[in-house]
């Protein structure tokens, strides 16, 4: 009975401290990213996020109506986005504004005196705001329209598509500079 103890003892002492490492992200490329997921980015399996561009066009239609995001690249490489979300009749939410990338987030600074930012989680694929976003925000929706949760998946990873992007009222989202 003791030496199966003891046995159980060791063995999870020893799992414990080869899961040490990869807990601590010492991946150099993606801090956060366990062993086996470094590992499928190195080989080529995954894509590496930090490597793929968020200039495009995201979009996604619903039964209430139609959420775009665009970003295009702007001077001196910063990037500027336009962003719509169409709930309903009188509700959306529509803003403009500046973004630039911090690993796999993509910071979201909309322009005009609100002073919103939103922090979104990019995956090369999907741009999703989060389910709580900052209260400043509200004043870019109208009705009960809200930016929360709202997600946009990739339908373009080009500039042109993104530049060609219109709201419901014909504007462009994304004007160039």
């Amino acid at each position: 009975m003791r030496r199966t103890s003891l046995i159980l003892l060791l063995l999870l002492a020893a799992c414990q401290q080869a899961a040490g490492p990869d807990q601590a992200g010492g991946g150099a490329d993606t801090p956060s990213a366990s062993g086996l997921e470094r590992a499928a980015i190195e080989s080529g399996v995954v894509a590496d996020v930090g490597k793929i561009s968020p200039v495009g066009l995201f979009q996604q239609r619903h039964e209430a109506g139609r959420d775009m995001l665009c970003i295009v690249p702007g001077r001196n490489g910063t990037l500027h986005f336009g962003l719509e979300a169409i709930f309903g009749a009188e509700q959306s939410c529509h803003g403009q504004g500046a973004a630039r990338r911090a690993g796999d987030k993509l910071v979201l600074s909309f322009g005009g005196r609100d002073q919103c930012i939103i922090v979104a989680q990019y995956d090369g694929d999907q741009i999703a705001l989060p389910g709580v976003v900052d209260m400043k925000c509200a004043d870019l929706c109208e009705g009960r329209g809200s930016l929360e949760g709202v997600s946009f998946p990739r339908i373009a990873g080009q500039a042109g598509p993104a530049f060609a992007a219109r709201d419901r009222a014909g504007e462009s989202l994304c004007a160039p500079d």
